[in-house]
């Protein structure tokens, strides 16, 4: 009996062996060498089948980048693409850029501490105080994590932990992104993100850049604590209001005793030429949040940043001060590292400056652009390396002879031209270029900061001969690609 017992238990535990055999696994120079094809059956297996479907008609799918190196991916095949899509403001520093590429092989192989969650980390004090150094007027204690989202949800609950009622309810502007993990999703303007979740009720909805409509809800509700705005709406088209609104916000909300959280997650980091797009317009909110850029294109970096008052008043005591500490990888070493040697980057190479300067040549050719070609660009507006090319609805690029069948279809075709124009820059002229989720007729120019003229006469003598060649063969030319 005590035989067959053994021997059960011995067959048993080569059962649970055997189900930690080594699975099919692609090893990381498996990985390197999928061709476009692989990549794509991948994708759609595992990832979001409904994206590729987008991907596959921009014309992306075919793509495989190889490298990239500054202002330039190089694909499969060699072609070296032009990046003024920057992953929506992510790369201020370019691609690789070789200080951050050294700081980070340095602190490998130094055998360099990751995760010092137990014990202080150097490496995330230090960024800290460098994010405090480049924070104006009493923006001083930071929270570190990983995604803008993630920045946002902290800068949300230190405000409304400190903003002192009760019932605190926050408001927000009308075309917001502020992320897609549920606290600030509630906040995100989007019916497509919102989706059937079960959202957060505190929140009130009014018009960006429209300081009488937050007048009256303020002054109508004293249970209003906390005001979540981005500077500048990248998701809604790149969307900036007036000084004179800003000024109004800051001064109402002190009236009020109510904090303002000022989202730059996608406009901060020097991309409009001010560190904080806030700064162009003399004021300074209460609780602040970077991301993007901030892991200096290496590394997956965000932070909350508060002033000392706000930040005390919500986890200033021993009892509080776990309440939203650091996550296991907020401010992970090499991480902060990145961003630290990031931070030094953007100033030693002046990188601020140079999105002020080039991003004021851009505009201007934009402009030209917008008189040589009316029927097709609506609108440019931006600030810096921050900009929104707004196209006409596609039934007023057509003749007027046809406009009026066609603008029944405007609605429908929102984005058309925008994806057609964005797909063709693409293919014919090695151009990539972002897009917007609000209003699909904008293109969103948000190359690394350190874009030179060169390249913005590159983006726009290609723009300008695309568009010369007017609506039809633009129409025409993704059709033919669709077919190829």
């Amino acid at each position: 009996m005590q035989n067959t017992a053994l021997r059960d238990d011995f067959v048993d535990s080569v059962a649970v062996a055997s189900d930690n055999r080594k699975p099919d696994l692609i090893t990381v120079e498996e990985a390197k060498a999928l061709d476009a094809g692989t990549m794509a059956d991948l994708f759609k297996e595992h990832i979001n089948p409904g994206q590729f479907h987008f991907m596959k008609l921009l014309g992306f799918h075919k793509v495989k980048i190889e490298t990239a190196e500054g202002m330039y991916y190089v694909d499969q095949d060699g072609r070296k693409i032009l990046d003024f899509f920057g992953g929506f403001g992510s790369l201020a520093h370019g691609h690789n850029h070789p200080r951050v590429i050294a700081a980070r092989q340095r602190f490998q192989d130094e055998g360099r501490h990751e995760i010092a969650i137990a014990f202080l980390s150097q490496y995330a004090t230090a960024l800290a105080k460098n994010l405090a150094a480049c924070s104006p007027g009493e923006l001083d204690m930071v929270f570190l994590g990983s995604s803008g989202s993630e920045a946002m949800e902290a800068a949300v609950k230190v405000a409304e932990r400190a903003s002192g009622r009760k019932n605190c309810k926050i408001v927000h502007a009308g075309n917001s992104f502020h992320g897609k993990t549920k606290g600030v999703l509630s906040i995100t303007d989007s019916d497509l993100y919102q989706g059937d979740f079960k959202l957060v009720e505190n929140r009130i909805k009014v018009p960006f850049g429209d300081l009488d409509a937050l007048t009256r809800v303020i002054e109508a509700d004293p249970d209003i604590g906390v005001v979540v705005l981005e500077t500048i709406q990248g998701g809604g088209g790149i969307v900036s209001a007036s000084q004179s609104y800003w000024k109004g916000v800051r001064a109402l909300c002190d009236k009020h005793n109510v904090l303002w959280v000022a989202d730059e997650v996608q406009c901060g980091y020097g991309r409009t030429g001010r560190f904080y797009a806030f700064e162009h317009y003399g004021v300074v909110p209460d609780v602040t949040a970077l991301a993007k850029s901030l892991g200096a294109g290496k590394a997956a970096v965000g932070a909350m940043i508060a002033k000392r008052d706000v930040y005390m008043k919500a986890y200033g005591s021993p009892k509080t001060a776990m309440i939203h500490a650091q996550a296991t990888f907020g401010g992970i070493g090499e991480a902060s590292i990145t961003a630290i040697e990031g931070l030094n980057v953007l100033y030693d190479e002046d990188l601020i400056e140079n999105a002020a300067h080039v991003g004021a040549h851009l505009i201007s050719r934009l402009k030209q652009l917008q008189q040589k070609h009316p029927k097709i660009i609506k609108d440019v507006r931006g600030e810096g390396l921050m900009v929104g090319l707004e196209f006409q609805d596609f039934s007023k690029t057509m003749p007027v002879v046809l406009r009026p069948m066609l603008s029944l279809l405007d609605e429908k075709l929102k984005g058309s031209l925008s994806g057609f124009i964005g797909a063709q820059l693409l293919r014919d002229y090695d151009i990539l270029v972002a897009f917007t989720e609000y209003n699909r007729n904008v293109i969103r120019l948000e190359p690394p900061l350190v874009c030179t003229i060169e390249n913005v006469d590159t983006f726009c003598d290609a723009l300008d001969d695309l568009l010369s060649k007017g609506i039809v063969s633009i129409v025409n030319g993704f059709i033919k690609s669709q077919a190829a």
